[in-house]
């Protein structure tokens, strides 16, 4: 077998038309076109493009049968009149009733996609329970194509998507299987939501936002729950808005750690894209894990 491609094999500016790509400010007609300058030694634009879209079978860490795992896809009623939120919730099988700490797992902008819950099942392993609500449920559910569920996800009412994840946030916690412990992890667009949890949420445990923009600065002085702030070194899209919103969160005193992983791209902790980095996955995981230990009990 062939060793994956990793973001060293593609040029950078590359990398940039793709990310431009993935959220929105450029279309598969656009990018194809700007990307025809790389395509050489019979690799087309397509096969770029391809080459850098989600390959969820090589990503998986733990199957979705696993036997240690207890999971299943429960809903809520959305607060904007919408019917029940679908979602996917994992839990240790160990844990019998036990309450566990639990954790809102918060996708990209395709919905809950194969990666995210595998996400839910790799927390579930380290003792909580996770749960990954599926914002695209009001337009039908993640349709189990990246390009529909990114042209669908455009078509949602982001002020009522965050009023679904807040519901979904108090739903898990009031669970009778939860101890009451709330923390909550996203990236990209979901690490954005955990942003605006953190100011909405007073009784949030800790937040954890991978590469995630950030709210307006006057927004930092609600926050009441620590904060783990993973951020990728070249990822100006995100990191720009970022020195404003750490000062503001510095003035009002909130608890936080920011950590910005050298040479990675934006979506370092996806391992089903060649952005990948697989080095400061490893570590940015283990202190997500090791802060929700700290923060959830």
């Amino acid at each position: 077998m062939p060793p994956r491609l990793t973001a060293h094999d593609f040029d950078q500016e590359l990398l940039i038309l793709f990310d431009a790509y993935v959220h929105g400010n450029l279309d598969r007609r656009g990018f194809l076109a700007r990307a025809q300058k790389f395509a050489k030694a019979g690799v087309t634009a397509a096969g770029l493009l391809a080459a850098l879209s989600p390959d969820f079978a090589a990503g998986q860490q733990v199957p979705p049968a696993d036997p240690r795992l207890k999971t299943e896809r429960p809903g809520y009623a959305s607060p904007n009149g919408s019917g029940t939120v679908k979602g996917y919730l994992a839990r240790p099988a160990s844990a019998g009733g036990t309450k566990l700490p639990a954790i809102l797992v918060i996708h990209e902008n395709r919905g809950l996609n194969p990666h995210i819950e595998d996400i839910a099942r790799r927390l579930a392993l380290d003792g909580f329970m996770a749960f990954a609500p599926d914002a695209l449920t009001p337009v039908g559910g993640y349709p189990g194509d990246e390009d529909k569920a990114r042209a669908a996800f455009a078509t949602l009412d982001q002020a009522k998507t965050l009023q679904d994840f807040l519901a979904g946030a108090a739903w898990l916690k009031s669970r009778s299987d939860c101890t009451g412990k709330l923390g909550a992890v996203g990236f990209c667009w979901g690490g954005g939501i955990v942003h605006m949890l953190s100011t909405r949420m007073p009784d949030l445990a800790g937040g954890v936002p991978f590469y995630g923009n950030t709210p307006a600065p006057e927004e930092a002085a609600r926050v009441k729950a620590p904060l783990l702030v993973q951020q990728a070194e070249v990822d100006d899209r995100i990191n720009a808005a970022w020195p404003a919103y750490e000062a503001a969160l510095k003035a009002a005193g909130v608890k936080y750690t920011a950590h910005r992983y050298p040479g990675t791209q934006h979506g370092f902790n996806n391992d089903t894209t060649p952005r990948y980095d697989a080095g400061a996955a490893k570590l940015a995981w283990e202190r997500t894990v090791a802060f929700f230990k700290t923060h959830l009990g």
